[in-house]
């Protein structure tokens, strides 16, 4: 699958491309930083109508290939590297409890069984 992904994107039209292939997974946006080169905001956009303008310093644009076989890793550098966005993947909560973020090199499609 891939997203498309530009500055004027919702992130809740990238959150529900990410479902289509992914339903018991999630994934989210932490804010931009609070200048170009400064450290990584630690506070996720809770808001899903933002957009990625609001998560990211780098205007790169694009499209990215996330594939069933890619680990969380690769996926969280992709969105960093190439286009400035800082990313978790979590597990759809279940009875309403939220889960913590899925880490390391778990593969996406494992994950989401």
């Amino acid at each position: 699958m891939k997203i498309a992904i530009n500055s004027h994107r919702k992130i809740f039209a990238i959150q529900e491309e990410f479902s289509t292939m992914f339903p018991e997974l999630t994934i989210a946006f932490y804010a931009k930083p609070s200048h170009h080169d400064g450290a990584p905001s630690k506070k996720l956009v809770m808001h899903s109508s933002r957009t990625l303008q609001d998560c990211r310093v780098n205007g790169n644009e694009g499209t990215i290939e996330v594939l069933p076989t890619m680990s969380v890793s690769d996926l969280k550098e992709n969105l960093q590297d190439i286009f400035g966005l800082s990313a978790e993947i979590f597990p759809k909560p279940k009875n309403g409890i939220a889960e913590d973020p899925v880490k390391g090199n778990m593969i996406l499609e494992e994950i989401n069984r």
